[in-house]
Order: C-alpha cells, then structure tokens, then sequence
C-alpha cells in the first residue's frame, strides 16, 4: 500500500452503514493485520494497539451491524485521542482502497465479554468493516456534505493543500477543525463547544482533527514536503482552542 494509493483513496471514501454479514476471508483480515502493525502514529511516544471483534462482541447505541470491527486501545496521557483518529483513519483509507466497506463507530463499545483495559490501554474507538451491497465509492468529490475552504482555513494560497483535509470524516458531519498561519507552518484549531456539545462531541472531535491531521499528512507528502508537529499552546482564532501546528518543509 502506498501513499498516493491512500491520497487517492480520500477523494472517494464513503462511510458504509449497511453490511453484508459474511466474514472475511482470512487471508483479507491477515493483510489487513499486517497493515496495521506498521501504521504510522502521530505521537510515537503513546502506546496503543489494534484489535479485531465480530459482530457479537459489540454494543453498538445505531442500527449499524457489521461482520467485522477493528478497535484501537491507547494510552490516555497527551494527545492519545488525535493519535487515535491519525492511526485508525490509515485503516478507513485502506480499507476503502481495497473495496472494503468501513465506518467510524463514536457510540459503539466492546461488550461486556470483551475487556475495556488490554494491557494497560483503555478502548478509544473503533469502525466497523466489511462487505457491502452498496456503492462502496464516491463517483467524484461533489458528493461530499462538506464546509467550503474559506469557512475552516485562512491560509493563502493553501487550497490544493487543504482540499484533502476538507473531505475528512468528522463526528455527525462536525467538521470543528480551522487553520490558520501559512505555508510555512500551520495553526490547527478546534472550535470551542459549550457544555453540552462538549458532552457529545468533546472526545470525538479530538479524534476528528487526528484524522484531519492525516489528510494533510498525505497532502503534504502528494507534493513533496513532509511535516513536524509541535504541540505547545499557542495563539488561534476566536472561538477556536489550539490542537498542534503543523511546520512544513520539502524532502
């Protein structure tokens, strides 16, 4: 799996609710494994690991039942949720790569049966992946539901940067990220939520702008530069709180 292949995969990915309940062949799920034992972590001083369920080992508050879920367990210390939606949003773009039907999980949990700790890491999220009879793809970007650049970026001359960030899953279609500074480094921000929203988005939206964080990634590798992140608090726009800011270099 290579990068341009995951790049692309954004321009197309569709979160999949209904599942065939057939299982996977097992040579599908091994390579799959083998993926994800090399994800590349957004803070690699958080520990955290991957693991697989089936359909009865899930509680899940939606109507959405799949054959299969892959879990991510975490540390919780620094920025463990934005790690966990960076990692596990390398699994949604390879799964769509592969024509594999998969969707974020915000309100499903292991059941009982399954431990919530696993090695001294707590459960974080998860999606739901398999077959499906439905379209698996997008035919082109303009299927998107998403804000217009100018409503979450005020960086000049950005837009092809941030066009792949801009398609990103977030939490009921939230899309709580901005960015701001310029080509050099960018400021990415979380909108600020009052108490209630922060009870039902709060945790989810620090997960949404790790998987931000990933398409600007691939973007940033798509033309050649790569990036260093730095999460000392700094200076945002009104009405947003700081998450990281994003330094920009060439190869």
């Amino acid at each position: 799996m290579t990068n341009s292949q995951l790049y692309n995969a954004i321009f197309r990915r569709r979160s999949i609710r209904k599942y065939d309940m057939s299982p996977l062949h097992v040579d599908t799920i091994e390579n799959l494994r083998e993926y994800a034992s090399n994800a590349k972590p957004l803070d690699g001083n958080i520990r955290y690991e991957f693991t697989y369920l089936g359909s009865d080992d899930v509680k899940n508050l939606l109507p959405i039942k799949a054959p299969h879920y892959i879990c991510l367990y975490s540390e919780k210390k620094g920025n463990y949720l934005m790690n966990a939606g960076f990692l596990l949003q390398q699994i949604d773009l390879y799964l769509s790569h592969n024509n594999l039907a998969s969707c974020w999980l915000g309100m499903a949990k292991p059941t009982k049966s399954v431990p919530v700790l696993m090695n001294g890491l707590e459960f974080v999220i998860m999606l739901a992946f398999g077959n499906t009879p439905e379209p698996i793809h997008r035919a082109n970007t303009s299927e998107f539901k998403r804000k217009n650049l100018h409503e979450i970026s005020s960086v000049a001359g950005a837009d092809a940067l941030l066009e792949p960030v801009r398609l990103a899953p977030s939490a009921s279609n939230t899309q709580a990220w901005f960015f701001s500074g310029d080509l050099d480094v960018i400021t990415v921000s979380r909108k600020k939520l009052n108490v209630i929203k922060a009870q039902l988005y709060g945790k989810m939206n620090q997960i949404d702008i790790g998987i931000a964080l990933f398409h600007l990634w691939l973007s940033l590798d798509h033309q050649g530069k790569v990036a260093t992140y730095s999460f000392e608090k700094d200076a945002t726009p009104g009405g947003y709180e700081f998450m990281t800011k994003v330094k920009i270099s060439k190869i």
